[in-house]
């Protein structure tokens, strides 16, 4: 139940349920990106989970990809230059914006 619970979450959150050409190198590499897109926001996912900053509302074991799409990615910030480095700026209200930024931290 669980690998399919993890195909039907790349064919319909990473919206890869056709495969764009009839051409087996193309869906091949786009097949790739998908794996390779979905596997980032699963870790992203799972990072998220390491500490109690998320609005979670129950106890959870790990995120669907389209919640990591909505709640992360989707996130309004702006990227100001400031004392030659680059800084993330966050809406003042965003309960998300304490896991983006640790998320950011532990990979950069």
């Amino acid at each position: 139940a669980t690998s399919e619970q993890f195909h039907s979450e790349i064919k319909t959150d990473l919206d890869l349920e056709r495969l764009p050409a009839g051409k087996f190198a193309t869906n091949n590499l786009v097949l790739h990106a998908g794996v390779f897109a979905y596997n980032l926001l699963r870790i992203i996912g799972q990072e998220s989970l390491r500490k109690d900053d998320a609005p979670i509302r129950s106890n959870v074991q790990r995120r669907r990809i389209r919640t990591v799409i909505q709640n992360i990615i989707y996130m309004a910030v702006r990227l100001v230059r400031h004392a030659r480095s680059l800084i993330f700026s966050f809406g003042k209200h965003s309960p998300w914006s304490p896991v983006l930024e640790r998320i950011y931290r532990t990979f950069a």
